[in-house]
């Protein structure tokens, strides 16, 4: 029987078994997609990683995203977390390194330390989401929603969240309705407290094998576009935010991040987290069936 090696890695953590774990699968370039998503339903994480040569020559490797279920063209902790392992892994030095992905092309900057800071895809600020609908997804009323919020709405750096903004009391209390979720078509949704630079998130795939999910580095990202778009940062320079995360799971996360912003606009923001390996081995390969 054939395997694979892999490693195990928590990511957006300062310490292990917290954050959010993280398959990586290495030399995955005999296997077809039906093999890594059965790798991925096996390993049955948020997200698993499949490492392979690059097809692009400005990219250090390629990799592609699996969720238990489905194929992700990007995601911010299996980036960050990939990135980490491989070079801890002695694959590339610390430094300047190119992910390629289903996104595109992404530099990330690694460290001796463990830690990896990603630059996003293009940032988008998308079209606002019916407050009624979040709310009846969340189990939360408009008394859990700041009188003075911006309006919900779609923002992401390669992959789109919609931000809903609630009081910090609040976040405890989500009740996700993954019923409601489908019928008012929301596959993504990150709610959040925001307090002097510093938000407090829950972030939901409702429907997905993984529902909820304690580091989401995309949510990071795309946070840092809704807040410049909401008037919450600046409008032109570059601002500093931090993204807890995780909480309510017990596996408290730590996100760090930049938006830079012109003319009221996002045009580039950043994520940083530490990734800590907790396992490693080897899996069999799944016979060929696609």
């Amino acid at each position: 029987m054939s395997t694979v090696a892999y490693e195990i890695v928590d990511v957006f953590t300062d310490r292990p078994f917290a954050g959010n774990p993280l398959a990586v699968v290495f030399g995955a370039e005999h296997l077809s997609t039906d093999q890594m998503q059965t790798l991925a339903r096996e390993f049955n994480l948020a997200e698993t990683t499949f490492v392979l040569p690059p097809t692009d020559p400005g990219a250090t490797y390629r990799v592609r995203i699996f969720t238990a279920s489905t194929e992700l063209p990007f995601a911010g902790h299996p980036s960050v977390g990939t990135a980490v392992t491989l070079m801890r892994r002695g694959r590339f030095g610390p430094g300047r390194v190119v992910q390629e992905c289903g996104a595109g092309l992404l530099p990330l900057e690694v460290t001796a330390a463990g830690a990896a800071t990603l630059t996003g895809a293009r940032p988008r600020l998308g079209a606002a989401a019916p407050l009624p609908a979040l709310l009846d997804i969340t189990g939360l009323t408009a008394a859990d929603v700041p009188g003075d919020a911006a309006v919900p709405r779609a923002a992401g750096c390669g992959l789109d969240w919609i931000f809903l903004p609630v009081r910090r009391s609040a976040l405890a209390g989500i009740d996700v309705d993954v019923r409601a979720a489908a019928r008012h078509g929301v596959t993504e949704l990150a709610v959040f407290s925001w307090d002097d630079g510093e938000a407090h998130a829950r972030v939901f795939v409702p429907g997905d094998a993984v529902w909820e999910d304690p580091a989401t580095g995309s949510a990071a990202l795309g946070l840092g576009v809704w807040l410049v778009g909401a008037g919450w940062l600046p409008g032109d320079g570059t601002s500093s935010y931090r993204v807890r995360q995780g909480l309510e799971m017990k596996r408290p996360s730590l996100l760090d991040c930049t938006v830079t912003a012109r003319s009221g606009a996002a045009t580039a923001a950043t994520v940083t987290g530490h990734v800590h390996p907790v396992a490693s081995g080897t899996i069999a390969v799944p016979p060929f069936i696609g």
